[in-house]
């Protein structure tokens, strides 16, 4: 999964995909680069920022949507937003990825149901103002998975089809350096609870803490694509990601790692 961020204050790369041309050539490129699904936000996530007005996400997004729709890409799109999550799906979205798990807008669970779209639905206990006051646990791994499948729970009572959901741990919201390792070394945990997991781990805060403090943003790629290789050993069902070439690559060696040994 490719991101292409449609914000001027996203952590990574605020602001360079602000026009809807830029965003629609990235999003292009990453497919060329191996990307199976492109990911499209319009309102960034990273601790302390702001909420957009929802009118404003949606100009943001839609048009980047259709086009890459268009051009027969599969689409994302990121939003807490059920209106925003809407008028995604009428511009050709395919997946709704929501990283409140439904909880940011209560009529969010709604739209999953009647879209019959995929879901991605996050481990998520506030906004990003204050997640970091709620970053509490006894065990990360074992706590995240229990709120996730109560989450799923109530989602699949409320009509989201249950053959169409993703689950992701939500790395790096509410959740501190050390909460983030300990879920990624229990994946299992996750994968039990019988639905595909999505991994988004990519350029986070936490991978920047394996590194000096004055790497730039794209120092953080590699280990960012060993992260997904070990999420794919552990059964991950996708990755998201930044750069999708490195990581395309890594996957790809693995692949062939595993192939040698089933000859």
């Amino acid at each position: 999964m490719g991101v292409v961020n449609v914000t001027p204050d996203s952590f990574s790369d605020g602001g360079r995909y602000l026009d809807v041309d830029d965003a629609v050539a990235h999003g292009l490129e990453l497919i060329a680069a191996g990307a199976t699904i492109i990911d499209v936000g319009g309102e960034s996530t990273r601790p302390g920022a702001a909420r957009v007005d929802t009118r404003e996400e949606q100009h943001r997004v839609a048009p980047v949507i259709a086009a890459l729709a268009a051009a027969g890409a599969r689409v994302s799109i990121d939003t807490m937003n059920a209106e925003t999550a809407r008028a995604a799906a009428d511009a050709g979205a395919s997946i709704i990825n929501d990283v409140s798990g439904g909880l940011a807008d209560d009529r969010m669970p709604g739209v999953m149901a009647a879209s019959g779209l995929d879901c991605v639905i996050s481990h998520w206990r506030g906004h990003s103002a204050d997640m970091a006051s709620r970053a509490t646990y006894t065990d990360a791994a074992v706590d995240v998975a229990r709120e996730l499948d109560d989450r799923v729970t109530t989602l699949r009572g409320q009509g989201v089809d249950p053959g169409r959901i993703v689950v992701d741990p939500g790395l790096g919201f509410s959740k501190h350096a050390e909460h983030n390792w300990r879920i990624l070394a229990r994946l299992d945990l996750l994968r039990e609870l019988g639905y595909p997991v999505l991994v988004g781990a990519s350029r986070k805060r936490f991978i920047g803490a394996l590194l000096p403090e004055d790497a730039p943003m794209e120092a953080r790629d590699l280990p960012s694509a060993v992260v997904s290789v070990l999420a794919a050993q552990a059964g991950a069902w996708g990755v998201r990601v930044h750069d999708v070439a490195a990581t395309r690559l890594a996957l790809d060696t693995l692949d062939a790692w595993q192939g040698g040994a089933d000859d």
